[in-house]
């Protein structure tokens, strides 16, 4: 595993705008089955709305993979809500800075990393957010 890990230079951080493109390509890859990846535009709206709530790990510049999250407001939601309730399109109309709960929308590996449990990473990533914004959840 020592040889494995010097090849990989691996950090956890939040996205930026210019990650698109790599956040696109594994997408695109996770999703082939099911319509592939965010648009640039819903990305950006993302990342405007809740900057510091989506996540990633990046090797040598590269991302590999990445959480997205939003805050809601957890009293505010029918009961039985759907994924696209709270995604509205890609509006992510449910976020809510002064919601009680970090809701994750979206965690994926890039095929060549999964093997070294990234996604743990990034849970561990979220579950310290949520902390960190004293979040219920």
């Amino acid at each position: 595993m020592e040889a494995e890990s010097s090849l990989h230079k691996l950090e956890t951080r939040n996205l930026r705008s210019a990650d698109y493109d790599d956040i696109d390509a594994i997408m695109k890859q996770a999703y082939a089955d099911m319509g592939g990846a965010w648009t640039r535009q819903e990305y950006s709206n993302l990342l405007s709305l809740f900057p510091e709530g989506q996540i990633c790990i990046e090797d040598k510049g590269t991302v590999v993979a990445a959480a997205l999250t939003l805050i809601i407001d957890y009293a505010g939601l029918e009961r039985d809500h759907s994924y696209e309730d709270i995604v509205s399109k890609g509006k992510f109309d449910k976020h809510d800075p002064d919601g009680d709960y970090l809701y994750g929308i979206d965690v994926f590996v890039h095929e060549d990393y999964k093997v070294m449990r990234l996604g743990r990473r990034l849970y561990d990533a979220r579950k310290k957010l949520c902390e960190n914004l004293n979040l219920k959840g």
